[in-house]
């Protein structure tokens, strides 16, 4: 579950750096040195098939999740299966993960590549029309039902589970949850989507069923993390932050149970409240 994996390629920049600083009280004289860890950020340069496509402004690990998840919430590639292999390069600028996608796939992505630079983990940068913006398929009807302390539980574990959060109070992170609460998988980044995309990746990659769990993610709840839950096949997310009204409006399209402002005593529904339950 850990976001910091020991076997990361040799050549990656770290997670994080410690720096100097000074603590400085409004009402004190004098400051008091100390040293703070901060989230690396550094640019990811995407490449299909030698291709350059995107450069996503991320946290340098997990960065396998993150091909999978992009290229699934992309539309690049509609399975796990249709990603042969990946492969991160260092440069002296950043970083480049390349993306071995099967012939006929490269082929479709090629012919209708756009060309996106991100900001931190944007979602939309680069879109020049309407009609562009992301919306997955639709998908049938899931039958998962949650239980109301099975979402309490997945909240309580979630702090202690979010390694670069604690060190940093500088990243975003996303949960899969089993449905008894249980967490799963956890990826952490300075981008709220990019947190996303890796947890989906991983899911993909483990061939992790969409009515198994639900998800959880501690930033607003905004339309195109409701569109990659979506493409991931979920049916339930809850966010600790407040939804946007784009985001409510695709949940409802969507058939999506949305849970937001979750606190350890509260949670407000949003929509799809029926697949949600009290204690046995």
């Amino acid at each position: 579950m850990s976001t910091i994996p020991e076997d990361r390629p040799p050549g990656l920049p770290p997670c994080t750096i410690r720096v100097p600083m000074q603590v400085v009280a409004y009402a004190a004289e004098e400051s008091r040195s100390d040293t703070r860890a901060l989230a690396v950020e550094a640019p990811v340069n995407l490449v299909y098939g030698s291709v350059p496509h995107a450069v996503m402004m991320a946290t340098p690990a997990d960065l396998e999740d993150f091909a999978y998840g992009f290229s699934l919430t992309e539309g690049i590639v509609e399975s796990a299966d249709e990603i042969r292999a990946t492969r991160v390069e260092a440069g002296p600028d950043g970083l480049r993960l390349h993306v071995e996608l099967a012939p006929g796939r490269l082929r479709e992505h090629l012919a209708r590549k756009r060309a996106i630079s991100g900001r931190t983990g944007c979602g939309v940068c680069g879109i020049e029309d309407l009609a562009d913006l992301p919306r997955a398929q639709m998908q049938e009807a899931s039958e998962v039902r949650v239980a109301l302390p099975a979402i309490a539980r997945a909240l309580a574990g979630l702090d202690a589970a979010q390694v670069l959060g604690a060190e940093t109070r500088a990243v975003h992170a996303a949960a899969w949850a089993r449905l008894d609460g249980s967490l799963v998988a956890v990826r952490e980044d300075v981008g709220r989507h990019n947190a996303l995309d890796k947890l989906i990746g991983a899911l993909l990659r483990a061939g992790t069923s969409p009515d198994e769990g639900f998800l959880v993610i501690t930033s607003r709840c905004s339309f195109e993390m409701v569109e990659k839950a979506a493409r991931l096949g979920a049916a339930v997310i809850v966010a600790i932050s407040a939804p946007t009204s784009l985001a409510l409006d695709r949940a409802r399209t969507h058939g999506m149970t949305l849970c937001a402002i979750a606190r350890s005593d509260t949670l407000t529904v949003f929509n799809g409240a029926e697949r949600l339950f009290p204690a046995p």
